[in-house]
Order: structure tokens, then sequence, then C-alpha cells
């Protein structure tokens, strides 16, 4: 949440110097070493790989300066409003089900 609200304040801050500010969020868990060292292959066979995060914040970063700022995103919420439908390459194991990071709040259906 704290760094939610230093994204949205710092964005505002800078809106009339064009530059932006936001934050980007994984929606499962990266396969990191501190992943692998608290929860073993188990966790990491149910993550997608770091480049998940290495696409979507290039293209935050091409993006023109003050074109979006003050957002929260979510990687693959982002990458797929930037038109990626095919997310099976960041899979550690292709085809596994994924966990859902901690932070994120699945969508369900009633």
């Amino acid at each position: 949440f704290g760094m939610s609200m230093i994204t949205v304040g710092m964005a505002e801050e800078f809106r009339d110097a064009a530059i932006s500010v936001n934050s980007l969020w994984p929606r499962t868990i990266i396969a990191t070493d501190a992943l692998r060292a608290v929860g073993g292959m188990s966790l990491a066979n149910a993550a997608r790989t770091p480049a998940i995060m290495a696409e979507a914040a290039h293209s935050i970063l091409g993006s023109a300066p003050g074109d979006m700022t003050g957002q929260c995103l979510l990687d693959e919420d982002f990458l797929r409003s930037q038109g990626r439908k095919d997310f099976s390459d960041f899979s550690v194991v292709p085809g596994a089900p994924l966990m859902t990071d901690l932070f994120v709040e699945e969508k369900t259906s009633e």
C-alpha cells in the first residue's frame, strides 16, 4: 500500500515536468533465488521467470514521458493491454498451474 501511495504522490508531484512514475507488480510469484530458499522447487515450479517483469518494464519505459503516470500495474494485465496474448514462455514449468502472488486478490464470479 505504501509503495502505491508513493507512486500516486510522486506522479502528481512530477507531472508538470513530464516525468512518469509508475509501479509494476507481479500477478504470479516470480522464480528467484529468494523464493527457492524459502519454498524450494515446489514453489518455483508454480512461478514465472523474471523475464515477464523485464518485458513489462521495458514496455512501460518505452512509452512517451508523461503519457502514463501514477499507475499501479500488474505485469500480466499491462502486457495484455499492449496486445500480448501468450504467456507460456514465462512459465518455469510450461503448462504447470501458476501461484498467484500473495497480494493479488483473485476475482471470483458469483
